[in-house]
């Protein structure tokens, strides 16, 4: 130890330096790496494809778990097995519907769930061709949430397919067939209504700005909304071979993932070998617990994709659009 004196006049003591002349080392060439150049990303000429992009991906992280999930959900949609969407508002906020429309109309998507806010974004394309109010502009004067035509619409629909029997999904898309909207094309309720695709819809009460509205009824809601559950659990019943994707829910659809699971598996339906994947801005705890980890602990795969919406969705169904017309399954 050598003693030197600070500033102050105190006595410190400090370790003499480390003599480093007796470390052993060994050879670079005998050393196990988890890098290697074969894995390198590979420059992409102008003009390439979307599956060379997908080929000239580093073998690592996602450069390797993004095209496996696309090889699997290819494989998912060629065995005739389901393929459902969880999804957030955000995705349809960002305009993503489009995409997802045009896989539904090719028998790749079988299913959608969404949260409560979901119909709401959904419902005013339909009806106007935009939604998405400036909640700072107008939250001070308490109208946010407000728009009379919205309300009305929404609780309409779910009050009287509440007392048809009808799920919560079923009702809001055979309400915006039958009113005929001017941009029913671009909506994912009316468009699975018109091709026989199940929507299940998952409300937390006080959540959406429709429950504020006079005309809401929790009966309703909740009648709906829990046959929609029930429906659900039939679809995940059905899952084996299959994959679920949910997309920017962070909280609602993967705990309603994760029970309705649990309902099956208790009811003795084998559902224990088939693709998840969670797509969002960040990696989240539920996400990655009840889609991701939890589920596919016993047979499967489940996937984490990292990234925004608007890139990411496109990305994914461009690519699996062209591992399915290449004919070819990786899996």
């Amino acid at each position: 130890m050598a003693g030197w004196q600070d500033e102050t006049g105190r006595n410190e003591m400090i370790p003499e330096p480390l003599d480093f002349n007796g470390l052993h080392t060994y050879s670079l060439h005998g050393r196990p790496s988890k890098v290697t150049v074969e894995q390198f990303a590979r420059p992409l000429r102008a003009g390439s494809s979307v599956r060379a992009l997908l080929d000239s991906l580093p073998d690592q992280l996602l450069g390797r778990d993004f095209p496996e999930l696309i090889h699997r959900l290819a494989a998912v949609h060629r065995a005739h097995r389901p393929l459902i969407v969880g999804m957030g508002a955000h995705v349809i906020k960002v305009g993503l519907n489009p995409l997802l429309i045009d896989l539904m109309e090719r028998s790749v998507i079988t299913g959608l769930a969404m949260n409560g806010a979901c119909i709401i974004h959904d419902a005013e394309i339909a009806m106007a061709g935009f939604t998405s109010e400036e909640v700072g502009n107008v939250l001070g004067d308490g109208a946010f949430g407000a728009a009379r035509e919205t309300g009305e619409f929404l609780n309409g629909s779910i009050n009287s397919g509440a007392s048809q029997g009808l799920g919560l999904g079923a009702a809001v898309g055979a309400a915006l067939r039958a009113n005929n909207f001017p941009h029913n094309n671009k909506s994912l309720l009316a468009t699975a209504s018109r091709l026989g695709i199940p929507v299940t819809v998952f409300v937390a009460m006080g959540t959406d700005i429709i429950h504020i509205h006079p005309s809401a009824s929790g009966a309703s809601i909740g009648a709906s909304s829990h046959l929609d559950f029930r429906i659900f659990c039939a679809q995940i019943a059905d899952l084996q071979g299959g994959a679920y994707l949910n997309i920017g829910s962070a909280v609602l659809l993967p705990e309603v993932f994760l029970k309705a699971l649990t309902v099956v598996r208790n009811l003795g339906h084998r559902v224990d070998d088939f693709t998840t994947a969670n797509f969002d801005f960040m990696k989240q705890y539920r996400p990655l617990t009840n889609v991701v980890n939890r589920p596919t602990a016993g047979g499967g795969k489940g996937y984490h994709i990292t990234g925004h919406h608007e890139l990411m969705i496109p990305l994914l169904a461009a690519a699996l659009l062209d591992e399915l017309a290449s004919g070819q399954d990786h899996t």
